[in-house]
């Protein structure tokens, strides 16, 4: 069954992000509407969901689609991230409002699909029953060419009632072993160990062995009772997974930058299929540039890239931090001297010292201008 949930609450917040003209609305709006790949034709991504889709152990999975923004008390309660949590902080998580935030994983579609009434009458007829989702999720990140802090994941859980079925980490990993022969190959060597997550104990990460080297594939493992309680389903069991589908793009096909998945460059997009080498399509040189900036103590990193990202467009390929300290005699005691160095490198072409010029004069204003910093220039 496919399930499409519609929330009236999302188009309302939506529609007020666009009414608005503060640089974080239309920072939020722009992601929004980014293009979701795993639903684009001829996308990597897409090629992961379909064969996933096809695992004999999930074909009678139902698939959900759940909203992108998402109330933070069914964001972060119900999967053990109470107020105080790392995840549930602004420097981390998009906030639309007090409220609400940009879907920051996967999982909140158990929220969604547990409450469908189908499932519901499912539940209460003692029935067992599992669903697969995936699509875009939203997380402020650093810059790098392994990291965007728009993404996209999928997920799956299957619960069975207590009184027919104990499921068992062995059955999660036997789904989880045809999951990775069908993306990576009947040949693909994999290996699983234990770790924790919020919602899930027992817990386990899974790698693959690709291009010579173990790479993260997945998290996963079997609700917890008291996950489950926040869903009344005190009486089942089952297991639960989710990964990156970037992640596993970039390991298939070794690709050097994580922003040629979203490459409209022909060149690139041809090779973009799973399992065949990327070979570079020519490796353009990088211009970098330093920026120096004194800012109050309470500046955050993360809100900063977010400024980057959006001058700089797909221009940046790199930003690093290379100081950071306080001189209460020279700056005053709530401020700080930060040094960030970016590696401007497009895609498709050459960038010009003028162009960068520009971009980074402009990256300057509103560094000022954002942050109520100070440029530092030597």
């Amino acid at each position: 069954m496919q399930i499409r949930i519609e929330s009236p609450e999302e188009k309302s917040l939506v529609q007020g992000l666009q009414n608005r003209k503060d640089p974080e609305a239309v920072r939020l709006t722009r992601f929004l509407n980014l293009p979701d790949l795993s639903r684009v034709e001829g996308s990597p991504l897409k090629e992961i969901v379909d064969r996933t889709l096809k695992v004999k152990s999930l074909e009678s999975f139902d698939v959900i689609e759940v909203p992108e923004i998402i109330p933070a008390p069914i964001m972060f309660d119900l999967f053990n991230m109470p107020d105080g949590h790392p995840a549930r902080s602004k420097s981390d998580t998009y906030y639309v409002d007090e409220e609400n935030v940009l879907r920051t994983h996967d999982t909140v579609f158990w929220y969604y699909y547990l409450n469908h009434p189908e499932i519901k009458a499912r539940i209460a007829r003692g029935e067992s029953f599992g669903t697969l989702c995936h699509g875009k999720v939203y997380r402020k990140d650093e810059i790098d060419n392994r990291h965007m802090n728009v993404f996209h994941q999928m997920g799956g859980l299957y619960l069975a009632p207590d009184s027919k079925q104990t499921v068992t980490p062995d059955d999660l990993k036997n789904v989880l072993s045809e999951i990775a022969r069908s993306i990576f190959g009947h040949d693909v060597e994999f290996r699983f160990y234990d770790h924790q997550f919020p919602y899930t104990d027992p817990s386990f990460e899974m790698e693959a062995f690709i291009n010579d080297q173990w790479i993260e594939m997945l998290g996963s493992g079997l609700p917890r009772k008291s996950v489950l309680k926040n869903f009344k389903l005190e009486t089942y069991n089952g297991w639960a997974f989710g990964f990156g589908l970037e992640r596993l793009a970039i390991a298939s096909m070794d690709l050097p930058d994580i922003r040629l998945l979203w490459s409209d460059d022909e060149r690139v997009k041809r090779q973009l299929v799973l399992g065949h080498k990327y070979q570079e399509v020519s490796k353009f040189p990088p211009v970098l540039r330093d920026i120096s900036f004194i800012v109050l103590k309470n500046f955050i990193p993360n809100d900063y890239f977010d400024l980057i990202r959006e001058v700089g467009e797909s221009m940046v390929e790199n930003v690093e931090l290379l100081d950071k300290y306080e001189n209460a005699e020279k700056f005053g005691p709530e401020k700080l001297s930060y040094t960030f160095r970016i590696t401007y490198r497009h895609l498709d072409r050459t960038l010009t010292n003028e162009e960068v010029n520009k971009v980074h004069a402009e990256l300057e204003r509103r560094t000022e201008a954002d942050f109520g910093a100070q440029i530092r220039r030597v």
